[in-house]
């Protein structure tokens, strides 16, 4: 690393989600953060400025000059490709943001060449470290759920895209990642989806088949609010008991079969952390620097990003065919 004890991380992308990597990489004692890239001067300054950094406006001239140990990249969802394989191709390791990017040839070319370099590649599905998602996923590997029947997850906001599938490809790609890992691999999939309101298919409706045996649905659009109580729910069932997720990180609940009594998780009153979902980030980066530190593979690989996109398109597949389509 470029300093002893610290890793000098570097940030593409000034945006919206982008300060939330400059609010971690800046807090963070065992990271010099050394720079942030952005399209416009002025506002990159700022954000540079603000986080006590240097600004770039060139990938190229930031890798000459800075040469960081981890490269973190959070730009505007049909933007990421570029970017990507440019750090890639330089040979930095790197974080991405999802998805990582919209189609299956671009996500092969991104995964192979860096495969071909052996870089640590990394993809922020932050919510497997909600403490719900955690509680659940535990409670799956202890088998307190017994053999799970069905996995339901539902999710539904706002969102605007020129892209006819920006729900299901940018959004509900966080579904697919959490189905997949707390019921295992998707086997086939059947979908709907509506253009109703305009701007695309914004709100689709699946059918899941695990290769467990154990079925499942998604549910996704942007024609709802996230203003709405439970604009998120992820069910699992099994032989043995119940469990349920509210909005990613607000709480989590347990019910054995047949019990009207069940267990409870919500944060306490101090507990701010577990309560506030950027912070699921925040476990994450500690996650993946520790990795990163030992030389070990990412907590979650870019691969993970290209499953979530490959679930997608045969969801489209779908769709436009009226069959059920295998993963």
């Amino acid at each position: 690393m470029s300093e002893p004890l610290k890793v000098k991380v570097a940030l593409i992308g000034a945006g919206g989600w982008g300060k939330q990597h400059a609010r971690i990489f800046s807090e963070r004692t065992d990271i010099d953060f050394c720079a942030i890239v952005g399209r416009s001067l002025e506002k990159t300054q700022q954000r540079a400025a603000e986080f006590r950094t240097r600004a770039y406006t060139s990938v190229t001239e930031m890798l000459k000059q800075e040469n960081p140990d981890l490269v973190s990249l959070c730009l505007p969802n049909q933007g990421h490709f570029e970017a990507t394989l440019e750090v890639i191709q330089a040979g930095f390791p790197l974080l991405v943001e999802k998805p990582l990017v919209f189609g299956l040839k671009e996500a092969e070319i991104l995964l192979n060449e860096a495969e071909k370099r052996g870089l640590f590649f990394a993809i922020n599905f932050n919510h497997r470290y909600a403490k719900p998602v955690q509680l659940a996923h535990e409670a799956v590997r202890r088998g307190e759920l017994g053999e799970l029947t069905f996995g339901t997850f539902r999710f539904g906001g706002e969102g605007s895209s020129t892209h006819p599938h920006a729900n299901l490809i940018e959004t509900q790609c966080h579904g697919f990642d959490l189905l997949e890992h707390l019921c295992g691999p998707v086997e086939s999939v059947m979908a709907e989806m509506t253009d109703k309101t305009g701007g695309g298919f914004r709100t689709m409706a699946l059918s899941l088949k695990f290769v467990s045996g154990a079925v499942g649905s998604l549910i996704g659009t942007y024609d709802s609010s996230y203003a709405y109580p439970e604009t998120q729910r992820l069910e699992l069932d099994g032989t043995k008991g119940r469990a349920v997720i509210t909005d990613t990180v607000k709480r989590y609940t347990f019910h054995p079969s047949g019990s009207e009594l069940g267990q409870t998780w919500e944060a306490g009153y101090f507990n701010d952390k577990d309560r506030e979902f950027h912070r699921t980030f925040d476990y994450h980066v500690e996650a993946l620097l520790q990795a990163l530190k030992k030389g070990e593979q990412p907590p979650i690989h870019a691969k993970a990003g290209m499953r979530a996109l490959q679930i997608a398109d045969a969801a489209i597949r779908s769709f436009e065919s009226g069959k059920r389509i295998r993963v």
